[in-house]
């Protein structure tokens, strides 16, 4: 049984969003953002586990963001060293991104002091029940190792049937737009189809009675 659980826990955790990074930042005195974005609904814990390697004469910061209209900011922490955790809670539906910057000291004065500047930093990013620290429940809670197996189960198994109602009403938002948008366009194209009827009509009529006043035409 246990092993049952434990393969089929693993399946399910496939369908976790997790993210782990290696990269270079840049050092430079005006430095873009660097960001990772990952999907993630609405009320979601986010883990951020940083890992940032030594560098002399730069100043790695960190801001967390989401792509709402508002542009919320869920966390910035300025001058991030070795590893830093953080954590936060999404706030909209769509995209969480972890920025980072690699300030250069102002005391760098020469361009060739830039060269090769740069900080690697480590990133990892867990984010819905493979956020949770399920062992501290464990001994918070005094659980057996297969209760917190169930448990974590529980948190996979719940995410995957939230996701799966988001998809389903993101298919409905799409064939509600889909309807309207071949409502609109069967409209037009019977209004086209009336205006040149009309427009043909108007214009045998119009060249009718102009033949008429030259007695082209009885």
């Amino acid at each position: 049984m246990a092993a049952r659980l434990s393969v089929f826990l693993a399946l399910l955790t496939l369908l976790v969003p997790t993210l782990a990074i290696k990269f270079n930042l840049p050092a430079s005195k005006y430095p873009q953002p660097k960001c990772i974005w990952n999907t993630a609904h609405t009320n979601t814990l986010v883990i951020v586990t940083a890992n940032v390697a030594k560098g002399e004469k730069q100043r790695v910061d960190v801001e967390i963001i989401d792509s709402s209209p508002q542009k919320n900011v869920y966390l910035s922490k300025r001058g991030i060293d070795g590893e830093t955790r953080l954590a936060v809670t999404t706030h909209a539906e769509g995209q969480v991104g972890v920025c980072f910057k690699n300030f250069l000291d102002m005391d760098v004065r020469y361009p060739g002091q830039m060269n090769n500047l740069t900080r690697t930093i480590d990133l990892d990013v867990d984010i819905g029940a493979d956020a949770v620290d399920y062992n501290a429940i464990a001994n918070q809670e005094s659980l057996s190792a297969l209760e917190t197996e169930m448990r974590k189960l529980e948190g996979i198994v719940k995410e995957v049937v939230d996701e799966m109602g988001y998809l389903k009403k993101r298919e409905e938002r799409f064939t509600d737009t889909n309807t309207s948008t071949n409502k609109r366009v069967s409209s037009f194209a019977w209004f086209t189809i009336i205006a040149l009827a009309a427009l043909g009509a108007w214009q045998v009529l119009h060249l009718r009675a102009f033949f008429k006043r030259k007695y082209l035409i009885d």
